[in-house]
């Protein structure tokens, strides 16, 4: 089942010979494409096990391990995009948890996904690992149930 060009209209940064990488937070860069199978609830995961920002503070880099699940609705992100989103943090600087939380909120925008949630697992700095994880389920449904469960099953440890 291939895809239109009407259905890819959005999706302009893969298959570019020309990827520019922003040096800068940049969520503009973020794109979607249609969720063909909208008929079937199923999950989406991504791992990015290279992802880096900034400490506000003393500007040394953070690494991390960030991993985003959802449940498409109408829309789903495009993955060369998200590569470069998530890039866009590199320089940025923001606290661990700050990072996690707007990730969700971006991807929220961009995508109004039923259900979302992202979790950090960041390299042990000063001898402290964070782990921060959010989570969101559309509001009045299941995934709103679901939200809350895995909310509250959280257990924040470390394999």
């Amino acid at each position: 089942m291939s895809r239109d060009k009407k259905e890819l209209k959005g999706v302009t940064r893969l298959g570019s010979q020309k990827t520019v990488y922003a040096d800068q937070y940049d969520p503009s860069v973020l794109e979607t494409f249609v969720n063909k199978h909208r008929d079937t609830d199923y999950w989406v995961t991504f791992t990015c096990p290279e992802f880096t920002s900034l400490c506000p503070v003393t500007g040394q880099p953070d690494f991390a391990t960030i991993t985003i699940q959802y449940v498409p609705n109408v829309k789903m992100v495009e993955s060369k995009s998200l590569k470069l989103y998530l890039f866009s943090f590199r320089n940025h600087g923001d606290f661990h948890e700050d990072c996690v939380n707007v990730i969700l909120k971006d991807l929220r925008a961009l995508m109004a996904p039923k259900y979302i949630e992202v979790l950090g697992r960041f390299a042990p700095r000063g001898g402290i690992a964070i782990d921060p994880y959010v989570n969101y389920g559309e509001a009045g449904t299941t995934f709103a149930e679901l939200a809350e469960a895995r909310f509250r099953s959280h257990s924040g440890t470390r394999p």
